[in-house]
């Protein structure tokens, strides 16, 4: 009787536990696609404004690969920029001396950390309530910037 009140009451906590985890990991995956920037909606606080810019999210199996793309054309500028990072879950990724980055979740938030000549700038990726992509990024020196995606 009392082995199988033990049961009982394992099943009935690890389950929802077990549930809530594997819940968490399928949301992981509702980042994972192309995505397309939303100029008009996305806030840049005084940064030069973007004009096109795409996003590719791939977790697959505690692999992430982020891949982002972003091109500005202004009356005395113009620039493109390009950035992709591809590594184990919470593993840093090191190119050169002066430059790290790494991918992780928080929740249901993809943090982005990267180092490059000892700035530091993270993104945060996550879904916003009308499904589309947000990504808040945060630089020193600069206030958040905020853009908007939708899937392709």
């Amino acid at each position: 009787m009392r082995q199988n009140m033990r049961k009982i009451f394992l099943g009935s906590v690890l389950g929802p536990v077990l549930f809530a985890a594997s819940a968490m990991a399928a949301n992981h995956h509702s980042l994972n696609g192309t995505w397309t920037l939303e100029p008009t909606r996305s806030h840049l606080d005084g940064e030069p404004a973007i004009q096109t810019g795409s996003v590719t999210i791939n977790d697959r199996e505690h692999n992430i690969t982020v891949t982002h793309s972003f091109s500005y054309d202004g009356a005395n500028e113009s620039f493109e920029y390009s950035f992709s990072t591809d590594g184990r879950e919470n593993s840093s990724i090191h190119q050169g001396k002066s430059f790290k980055t790494k991918a992780k979740w928080e929740g249901e938030v993809l943090r982005v950390t990267t180092l490059d000549n000892g700035a530091s700038t993270v993104e945060r990726y996550s879904l916003a309530p009308d499904g589309s992509l947000m990504l808040v990024v945060e630089r020193p020196e600069h206030r958040p910037v905020t853009l908007f995606f939708e899937r392709q």
